[in-house]
């Protein structure tokens, strides 16, 4: 057993040292390729904003009667889809009834007073023309008369009123609609509105239900992508595989604050002609903001802004100068359609002298030369400067577009943009504008500057790691997210 020990310390130490050698060989080769390779290819770009709402009429009527009393007979039920002007609800009218023939009682008074005035107004007219009766017997038979003129037409109103009250005793439906609640039942007392300082009883909500709309919140982050006329896709529990159609009429200026977050209220429209989407219904709504079918697209883990070309460009090996001037011979981007044309990276005026040196010079950097101290010279001179980028810096960043560019959509406004990627050229990476288009977030619409199949390298940022942390470190703080949390970091 002791001679065997020596042979099993040996077979260990062997075993731990092909195995260090294997993990070292893993690390060396992971750190020989700090990078990945991506294929630009074709693929659906879709940009929506997605969230959650509930289904609620557009049109809704709480239901009242002017008339105080008892409900003798209630003829709808919740559910119920009823035709403007169908009778609802009657209530006891004897207490109207009474109130009416009361009223017309009055008003055969006043006429009868009126009759009397009108008579005992000619009578002294007649006398005083003969000087039988004083100046103020006379007034005062005008007077008499103008007063029972006038409780003649203060009857009549009462009488016109009280015929109205006995109508409003029949409640009928001031919409067509479905009745939605129901909140009295037969027998029971109810007031008017016209006298009870509590705004009376109420009785029954109506709703249209032929057009309903979703009420949602947006968080301000993509409250800018979403405007009134944008198609909307809205989803219910209770009809899975059938989406309907909306359309963004509304987006409302107030926001609302949920749990710390920011969100502005969005109302869809919906026509609900199957009367199948009901008020309450819980729904999630997707608003397509852009699409494209086949796009040629690039990741976007791929693209480079000006800031951030330099470190990516160091895991190659290129160094700052280097990177200037492989950016100053790569090729230009087209101007696009409708837009200015971008700042020339070279002087007005270049001669065919200074062009056919610019040929020299792309050459020599394709084949892997090095341009030498004259050739760098030129090239400083077609810059205009040794800070200016190409295009005198117009990379936009953040996915914005180039400033002062043509913004024709709201999409255009908040996507694409000019960047930087590198690619393979003559069997080497080097860097290339591109100019990008909508994005998914996962990956960018190519609208210049890359061709299908042409690989790209997905390199190290430096700002994407920092953004990446600054979104988390904000989410935290807003909605308090485990592992996350602000006391946490370091």
């Amino acid at each position: 057993m002791r001679n065997l020990l020596p042979l099993f310390v040996g077979i260990g130490l062997l075993t731990a040292c092909d195995a260090l050698e294997q993990s070292q060989s893993q690390s060396d080769e992971v750190e020989s390729t700090p990078y990945q390779i991506a294929e630009v290819q074709r693929r659906d770009i879709r940009v929506a904003v997605e969230a959650a709402g509930i289904i609620e009429p557009v049109t809704t009527v709480e239901v009242k009667s002017k008339a105080s009393g008892e409900i003798l007979d209630l003829r709808v039920d919740t559910g119920d889809e009823i035709a403007a002007g169908t009778l609802m609800a009657a209530i006891d009218q004897r207490v109207l009834s009474n109130a009416l023939l009361q009223a017309q009682a009055n008003l055969e008074v006043a006429r009868a007073r009126l009759t009397n005035a009108e008579s005992q107004r000619e009578r002294t007219n007649s006398l005083y023309e003969k000087q039988s009766v004083s100046q103020s017997e006379w007034e005062d038979s005008i007077l008499e008369h103008a007063t029972a003129n006038s409780e003649v037409v203060t009857r009549k109103i009462l009488v016109e009123n009280a015929q109205i009250q006995l109508s409003d005793s029949n409640v009928t439906a001031p919409i067509t609609g479905v009745v939605i609640e129901r909140l009295v039942e037969q027998g029971q007392v109810i007031s008017s509105p016209m006298g009870d300082v509590g705004g009376g009883t109420l009785l029954l909500k109506m709703a249209d239900l032929g057009r309903v709309r979703v009420r949602m919140l947006v968080d301000e982050i993509d409250i800018g992508k979403v405007q009134p006329g944008v198609i909307a896709a809205v989803n219910v529990a209770a009809y899975s595989n059938r989406p309907f159609q909306g359309q963004v009429i509304k987006v409302e200026p107030q926001a609302v604050e949920q749990q710390n977050v920011t969100m502005f209220p969005v109302l869809i429209d919906i026509e609900n002609v199957d009367r199948l989407l009901k008020p309450g219904m819980n729904a999630e709504v997707e608003v397509l903001v852009a699409s494209r079918p086949q796009a040629l697209s690039v990741p976007t883990a791929a693209l480079r802004t000006q800031g951030d070309v330099f470190s990516a460009a160091s895991v190659l090996g290129y160094s700052m100068d280097e990177t200037k001037e492989l950016l100053a011979a790569a090729p230009p981007l087209p101007v696009p359609e409708g837009g200015a044309a971008p700042r020339p990276s070279s002087p007005e005026g270049m001669t065919a002298e200074d062009a056919e040196m610019m040929a020299k010079i792309r050459d020599k950097f394709r084949s892997g030369e090095r341009p030498n101290a004259q050739e760098m010279a030129f090239i400083r001179k077609m810059r205009g400067g040794e800070g200016a980028g190409p295009g005198g810096g117009r990379y936009g960043g953040g996915g914005r577009g180039a400033p002062g560019g043509p913004r024709s959509s709201s999409v255009a406004s908040q996507f694409g943009g000019e960047y930087i990627v590198f690619t393979k050229r003559d069997g080497k990476y080097v860097p290339l504008h591109v100019r990008t288009g909508i994005t998914d977030m996962d990956y960018s619409e190519v609208v210049a500057g890359l061709e299908e199949n042409d690989e790209v390298l997905i390199l190290p940022s430096a700002s994407l790691v920092n953004a990446q942390e600054a979104f988390q470190q904000r989410m935290s703080g807003r909605m308090g997210i485990p592992g996350l949390s602000k006391s946490g970091r370091k």
